[in-house]
């Protein structure tokens, strides 16, 4: 037993070191711009060394029945009829195992992901960074540095939001009386301006598109502008265009009637 303990912390060790090394060979330690490579290569590693744990304890679990001069092929009968019980009482289990599978083999997300998961019977939507991903459990840290750790069967709908490039949605409100064209046209020069600006430029993939009037209400319609971006960077490129863009508007004296708004979900990374 003791055997199995010192190799189940190697296999622990060996995987942590493993995941350390990923990390390093990252030209970029931002976790939400990581390669799709070295996510899986992460997720791979934690899967991995999970399962290699629970065969270590379930072989050295059959090797010490052996010690006590109990027959193996005594036991089974016994253990067919147990797992079959099991197998009842523990679908949920069972469910959370191959849900984590399809998981894995279907790359919906890995480490270092920012996504926002809905589960079974709970209202909100949670939204976080990936930490870990097992065969039974997906962990995901919020922005507000909650660890929330989600069954993987209890999962009904995965939105991955650092997948290849994000979209940072600005809905401008303007006062009806106001000409559309010429906001239009000091929306591209913002776009422009920030697509030229070295912070922002790191960030955004082209310049930021201005796709015109998105809706029309009784005193006020909106004219939406579209980033793309890294991917995980589509919210701090969202609230730097929302200040560049309301500096611009009121220095041509131009009043929103209303905040700016935005198609960030809620629980956005601040």
């Amino acid at each position: 037993m003791t055997g199995s303990v010192l190799v189940a912390r190697q296999v622990t060790w060996a995987a942590n070191r493993w995941t350390t090394r990923i990390e390093h060979n990252e030209p970029d330690d931002d976790n939400l711009v990581r390669s799709e490579d070295a996510k899986r290569r992460h997720a791979l590693v934690q899967l991995l060394s999970w399962v290699t744990v629970v065969v270590i304890y379930v072989v050295a679990g059959l090797m010490i029945i052996q010690r006590f001069g109990v027959s193996l092929s005594a036991i089974v009968p016994a253990a067919t009829v147990a797992g079959v019980a099991l197998g009842f009482g523990a679908q949920r289990i069972v469910q959370d195992l191959l849900a984590g599978f399809f998981l894995f083999a279907e790359r919906q997300y890995g480490y270092g992901d920012l996504i926002r998961l809905e589960a079974m019977g709970v209202g909100n939507p949670v939204i976080g960074t990936v930490e870990e991903v097992s065969l039974r459990t997906t962990t995901v840290r919020t922005p507000a540095g909650e660890v929330v750790i989600t069954p993987n069967g209890q999962i009904v709908q995965t939105t991955n939001l650092s997948r290849g490039w994000a979209r940072a949605v600005i809905d401008v409100p303007v006062p009806a009386a106001v000409d559309v064209n010429h906001v239009s046209d000091i929306l591209r020069d913002v776009g422009k301006a920030a697509y030229e600006d070295e912070t922002l430029r790191s960030l955004l993939l082209d310049v930021p598109a201005v796709m015109g009037v998105e809706s029309i209400d009784l005193d006020q319609f909106h004219v939406r502008v579209v980033a793309r971006t890294l991917p995980g960077k589509q919210f701090v490129v969202g609230r730097t265009l929302r200040a560049k863009i309301t500096r611009q508007l009121m220095a041509k004296g131009i009043r929103t009637s209303a905040q700016l708004a935005t198609g960030e979900p809620t629980g956005a990374p601040q």
